[in-house]
C-alpha cells in the first residue's frame, strides 16, 4: 500500500500478533490460574504510580472531568479521542487523513493534538513530541481504549506536574494496573470497517500481576483512498518483591499504514461530499511505535512512598499529503521523522496529619532526552521524490524539571492548595545533508521558566462546593526558532488562567457542574525577518463551560456538556488582527445524551452533538457555520451471560457536514464527515 518507510524500525507482523493475542487472552487465564501455586503467599500487591497526584475530581480546586472504565465501554469507540465530546467545550478537528492526529480544541486553543496546546501523558509519561509535524504533535490510536481504566481531563495549566504543551490543559490516561478481568469488544460496520479488542488482567500469584490488551482495526473507509489498518499490543507484569518495594515492567508496540483521501473544495462539497480531488495523488501515512518503561515504588514510611520510572520510545512516521498551493495547482509533499526518546523521574508522595489539617504533597524531578530525524520534500510525483530536500536535519531537545504540588484541606469552608514547576530546556540541531530552507539551524538553545499554581475550595454549604484557581503556564518558541541566534534572549510564551467554578448536588438525582475561566497569554512570539524572533504578541481566552447529570425518572438519564469559548487577539505585529477571533475555536459545544431503559436488560440512547460557528483562518475572512448531528445506540444484556449486543447508528439524518474547515494556499477545504453509519458489536466479560 505504501512504500518502504527510510529509516524505519524492524518491520514486525504486528497485526498477525494482535489477531494471536487476541485469540489466546482468554483461555490465557485458565493455564495460568491452573500451574499457579498458593502454597508460599507473598505480599499483596497495590498500585504502582508515577508521579503521584495531591487531588483530583472533586477534591481538587480546578476543573476536571474524568471517565472510568464504565463509562468508556459503555461509548463502545475505537478511537479515544472519541470520548472528549463528552467533556464541556472540547471539539475534535477531525482532518479525516489516516495515521495523522486530529486537532484538539480546548479552553479557547485550537491546536491540542495536531499541535502542541494540549498536553498528553499515558500513565504519567509524556506521549507529545517535541519536535515533530508540529511541536507537542500526539497521536492517541497507540492507546487501546479498553485497556483504559481512567481518563482524566485537566482544564489550563493547572497541574504542576506537567509542563510544556500543558497550556490549555491536560489528557491524563492512565492504563488498568490491578484486578482480574477478561474484557472482548469486536464489531463490524459500514464501509468494510473491523474494530477487534481485547484486555486481560491476570493474578499470577499473590503480589504479582499481569496485564494485557490488543486492538486490530482496519476500515476501507466511506471515500475512496481511505483504507486505514492499525493494530497495538501492549502488556505490563507487575510484582511485590516484599511488603514495601513494588516493581513493574510495560510495553507497547503499534503499527499503523493508510492512504488519505485528502481534503475537498466548496465547488466538491456541493458535487459530491465524498469524492476525491483530481489533483491529490496517492496520499497516506505509515507509523511505527515501540516503548519500553520500568517503574519502582518503595514504601519509606506509612507516610512516605518513592516512586521512580525511567522509559525509551522509538518511533518512525511518515506522511504524504497533497493541497493547494494557489487557487488552481496542488503538490505533494512527504514529512519523514525518526524519533528517540528516553527519560527518567523520581518523586517522593506523602499524606500526613497535623494538628491544623492533612496535608497530601508531591515533589520531585524528571528529564528527558529527544533526538528527531527530520526530511521534509515537496513536489513529490506519486510519492516519489524528485525535487532536493527542503530541510534535512537532527534535531534534539532535552529537559530538565522539577515539581512540587502541596493539598491542605484546613477546614470544609478552606481547603487550599498550592504548586511550583521549573523547566529548563537545552537543545541542538544538526543539518544531516544539502537543504533548501532558511529555518534555524544551529547552536543550542537554552530556556527556562518557572510556572506557580494556587487555589482553594470551599464546602460552603451540604451539597455547594465552590472552587477558584490561578495557575501560569508556558511555550516554548515553535520548531525550529528555538535554535535561531538570539532565541535564548527569547522569552517564554506565558499563559496564565483564573477560573471560578462549582459543584452543586443539593437536588436528588441532579449533579451540576460550571466553571468560568479567562485564559491570557503574553510574550507570543512573532517572525521579524527570515531567522529572526521577537516576543510581541498577546491574547485573551474566556469562556464558560457546564456539565449536568439529571436522573430524571428511574429508568431514563440525562447528561448534558456544554461549552461557550471567545478567543480574541490583543496584541500582534500585524494590527488588523487585534480583535480577531483565534481559527478553529467553535462559539459553542453541546452534546446532549438521554439514555433509557425499558427492561432490565435494554437501554437505548440518543445523541445530539451540535459545533458552533468559527473563524477558518487568522484574518476571520473565512468562517465555517458549524453542524449538528444525531446518534442512536441500543444494547441488550443477554441474560444469564457475560454478554452484551449493542448497535450504533452515527450522524442518523445523514447529514452532509465537515469535521475541519480550512484555507491553504488561499483555497478553502474541507474533510467531510462520515454519512449515516451502522455498527453492530458485542461485548464479552469474564
Amino acid at each position: 500500500m505504501t512504500p518502504t518507510l527510510p529509516n524505519t524500525l524492524p518491520r514486525f507482523p504486528l497485526h498477525q500478533l494482535v489477531a494471536a493475542c487476541l485469540l489466546s487472552l482468554v483461555g490465557m487465564h485458565q493455564a495460568i490460574a491452573q500451574s499457579t501455586s498458593t502454597e508460599h503467599p507473598a505480599p499483596t500487591l497495590g498500585d504502582i504510580e508515577v508521579k503521584g497526584q495531591t487531588a483530583r475530581g472533586a477534591s481538587a480546586a480546578y476543573s476536571t472531568t474524568t471517565l472510568e472504565t464504565q463509562d468508556i465501554q459503555n461509548a463502545h469507540i475505537s478511537h479515544p479521542q472519541d470520548l472528549l465530546r463528552q467533556v464541556p467545550g472540547m471539539n475534535v478537528q477531525n482532518y479525516q487523513l489516516s495515521g495523522v492526529g486530529d486537532a484538539i480544541v480546548m479552553r479557547g486553543f485550537g491546536g491540542g493534538g495536531h499541535g502542541g496546546d494540549v498536553g498528553v501523558v499515558l500513565d504519567g509519561i509524556p506521549l507529545n513530541e517535541a519536535m515533530s509535524h508540529v511541536d507537542g504533535y500526539v497521536d492517541l490510536n497507540v492507546i487501546v481504549p479498553l485497556e483504559i481504566d481512567r481518563l482524566t481531563v485537566y482544564k489550563g495549566p493547572v497541574s504542576a506536574l506537567y509542563g510544556n504543551f500543558n497550556r490549555a490543559g491536560l489528557l491524563a490516561v492512565e492504563t488498568r494496573k490491578h484486578g482480574e478481568y477478561k474484557d472482548v469488544d469486536v464489531s463490524l460496520g459500514a464501509h468494510g470497517t473491523l474494530d477487534a479488542q481485547a484486555a486481560l488482567g491476570l493474578k499470577l500469584g499473590e503480589g504479582e500481576s499481569l496485564n494485557i490488551a490488543a486492538q486490530h482495526y482496519r476500515t476501507s473507509g466511506f471515500r475512496a483512498q481511505s483504507d486505514l489498518e492499525r493494530s497495538t499490543l501492549s502488556a505490563r507484569w507487575s510484582k511485590a518483591i516484599t511488603p514495601d518495594l513494588e516493581l513493574a515492567l510495560s510495553g507497547r508496540l503499534h503499527h499503523s499504514e493508510g492512504d488519505s483521501p485528502g481534503y475537498v473544495t466548496a465547488t466538491q462539497v456541493a458535487a459530491n461530499p465524498y469524492g476525491v480531488d483530481p489533483r491529490a495523488m496517492n496520499d497516506g501515512a505509515k507509523k511505527n511505535f515501540a516503548t519500553l518503561r520500568a517503574d519502582v515504588q518503595y514504601t519509606l514510611a506509612s507516610e512516605v512512598k518513592w516512586l521512580g520510572f525511567a522509559y525509551t520510545t522509538q518511533q518512525t512516521f511518515t506522511r504524504w499529503f497533497s493541497r493547494p498551493v494557489n487557487t488552481t495547482t496542488w503538490r505533494q509533499r512527504e514529512e519523514s521523522y525518526d524519533r528517540s526518546v528516553v527519560g527518567a523521574g523520581t518523586s517522593l508522595n506523602g499524606r500526613h496529619t497535623t494538628a491544623l489539617t492533612p496535608l497530601n504533597w508531591v515533589a520531585g524531578f524528571e528529564t528527558f532526552r529527544e533526538s528527531t530525524d527530520y526530511q521534509y520534500f515537496d513536489g513529490l510525483q506519486q510519492r516519489v521524490r524528485v525535487n532536493p530536500a527542503i530541510n534535512d536535519r537532527t534535531s534534539k531537545l532535552n529537559s530538565l524539571s522539577a515539581f512540587a504540588e502541596l493539598d491542605a484541606p484546613i477546614h470544609p469552608l478552606l481547603q487550599a492548595s498550592a504548586g511550583l514547576r521549573w523547566d529548563r530546556f537545552t537543545g541542538d540541531c544538526t543539518k544531516n545533508g544539502a537543504e533548501t530552507a532558511t529555518d534555524p539551524c544551529g547552536p543550542p538553545a537554552r530556556m527556562s521558566h518557572a510556572s506557580p499554581k494556587l487555589g482553594v475550595r470551599s464546602q460552603v454549604a451540604p451539597g455547594v462546593l465552590l472552587r477558584a484557581n490561578w495557575s501560569e503556564g508556558f511555550a516554548l518558541p515553535s520548531t525550529f526558532a528555538k535554535y535561531a541566534l538570539g532565541a535564548a534572549q527569547l522569552d517564554p510564551n506565558i499563559f496564565r488562567q483564573t477560573e471560578l467554578g462549582a459543584k452543586l448536588t443539593r437536588l436528588a438525582g441532579l449533579v451540576l457542574d460550571v466553571a468560568a475561566y479567562r485564559l491570557t497569554s503574553s510574550g507570543e512570539i512573532r517572525t521579524v525577518a527570515p531567522g529572526v524572533y521577537e516576543n510581541y504578541g498577546a491574547t485573551r481566552r474566556s469562556g464558560v463551560e457546564a456539565s449536568a447529570l439529571w436522573a430524571a425518572h428511574k429508568d431514563v438519564d440525562v447528561t448534558i456538556a456544554w461549552g461557550s469559548a471567545q478567543s480574541r487577539v490583543t496584541q500582534n505585529g500585524n494590527a488588523a488582527l487585534i480583535g480577531k477571533q483565534v481559527a478553529g475555536v467553535p462559539r459553542n459545544t453541546t452534546t446532549a445524551t438521554v439514555a433509557w431503559r425499558p427492561a432490565s436488560q435494554w437501554e437505548g440512547t440518543l445523541t445530539w452533538r451540535r459545533v458552533g460557528r468559527y473563524a477558518v483562518n487568522a484574518d476571520n475572512s473565512v468562517f465555517y457555520g458549524g453542524y449538528a448531528t444525531w446518534d442512536l445506540g441500543v444494547n441488550y444484556a443477554v441474560p444469564a451471560s457475560h454478554y452484551k449486543i449493542y448497535a450504533t447508528v452515527t450522524n442518523l439524518a445523514d447529514k452532509v457536514y465537515a469535521t475541519s474547515a480550512s484555507v491553504i494556499g488561499g483555497t478553502q477545504v474541507f474533510a467531510p464527515g462520515a454519512p449515516r453509519t451502522l455498527k453492530v458489536g458485542i461485548q464479552a466479560q469474564f
